[in-house]
């Protein structure tokens, strides 16, 4: 099961003027790229990961987008417990993208009638599109529900999938990127039916393992399993800057605000941090990380000197600054522990009203004035 173009779909459940629209999310500055766009942009040559620049080339009419991640992890935890509710066992691969195992339903309940109820129920109860597949496995799933798409379903029978798959070009395979794709081509492989009629030791030979990948994948042999549901193990966000920069007071403000970001992230979630990395990425691309352990906490006064000393250790005078960014990993189930001899109670009521404030009325209306140019 894949949302279909989920970003897209969730800004429109906020202001309808979006719809039929063409629309990239990702940034409204150059220096972003495409982490989503609309069919109607897709229809100008734009896709995910293509850089903003070139997608405002392609599409200058388009409508331009920062995006709200949580807005989107919001309707993504819906999607999900809808799911959860209805099915024995599900994988979560991404936040608009699940499969789910089937086996043995149809002894009590026809598979496909379950999997359209809860398509309809997503549509219903969330106003979001949704499309499936089912087949024997994950990656004729995954790629059938891609040819299904919009809005749209599709059921590959037992024994048939060599035949779904042949007339399908090369880079259908979700293995194969556009560096493999391209090397297929120079091959002169195409279609998915050449790889299905070509002798496994061929590709083993010009691609090393992921060509015998490849070709178990086009004859749609995939023994991977459906992977039980997991919670979220790491949280991370990150800063390019328009334009490169060693103003340290900047960098700094920007990290702080980062950070303020992520606790309120961990505490809305119940969750504290055991683990906290900054990273750094200059101008030539250099990227220095740092990853420290910290006793389990998710409040900003405890994490931000932590973070700023990690920054300051990590940098470089006089070299530019592309981009900043943090992570919170080691993630666990729970609500902080008062240390009583550093913590005052009148800072934990402090951090609760705060948390409601922005709660009500969004998640940067109360933060740290260093935090804001």
């Amino acid at each position: 099961m894949d949302l279909d173009s989920f970003f897209v779909s969730v800004e429109r459940l906020y202001d309808k003027s979006l719809l039929n629209k063409p629309i990239v999310i990702g940034g409204t500055s150059d220096r972003g790229v495409v982490a989503a766009c609309s069919y109607e942009a897709r229809k100008f040559g734009v896709h995910s990961a293509m850089p903003i620049k070139m997608a405002k080339r392609l599409c200058p009419n388009a409508i331009y987008l920062s995006g709200d991640f949580d807005k989107y992890n919001t309707n993504s935890k819906a999607v999900t417990e809808i799911i959860k509710g209805r099915v024995p066992l599900f994988e979560k691969t991404s936040i608009d993208e699940f499969y789910v195992d089937m086996s043995g339903m149809d002894k009590f309940y026809n598979s496909s009638l379950l999997i359209n109820d809860i398509k309809k129920k997503i549509k219903k109860e969330l106003g979001l599109p949704i499309s499936y597949a089912i087949s024997k496995n994950k990656t004729v799933s995954k790629i059938a529900t891609t040819e299904s798409k919009p809005n749209g379903n599709m059921i590959i029978k037992y024994g048939s999938e060599i035949g779904f798959l042949a007339p399908l070009t090369v880079n259908k395979i979700p293995i194969v990127g556009s560096v493999t794709y391209k090397n297929l081509r120079q091959l002169g492989i195409k279609y998915i039916k050449t790889i299905q009629e070509l002798d496994p030791q061929i590709l083993l030979n010009v691609l090393g393992k992921n060509g015998t990948a490849i070709w178990q994948k086009a004859n749609g042999i995939d023994n991977t399993p459906v992977v039980p549901y997991y919670d979220q193990k790491s949280l991370s966000t990150e800063r390019t800057y328009e334009i490169d920069t060693t103003d340290y007071n900047k960098i700094e403000r920007d990290i702080v605000n980062m950070t303020e970001q992520l606790t309120y992230s961990l505490r809305k979630k119940n969750k504290l941090t055991g683990e906290i990395s900054v990273k750094i990425r200059y101008s030539d691309f250099n990227t220095n990380t740092k990853q420290v352990k910290v006793n389990s906490s998710n409040m900003d006064h405890i994490l931000i000197p932590k973070i700023k000393e990690i920054l300051k250790s990590l940098y470089t005078k006089r070299l530019l600054v592309r981009l900043v960014g943090i992570r919170f990993s080691k993630l666990s189930d729970g609500a902080y522990q008062i240390n009583m001899f550093e913590d005052r109670s009148e800072m934990i009521k402090l951090y609760q009203t705060l948390d409601k404030l922005n709660n009500r009325y969004g998640n940067k209306t109360v933060r740290r004035a260093i935090g804001i140019k």
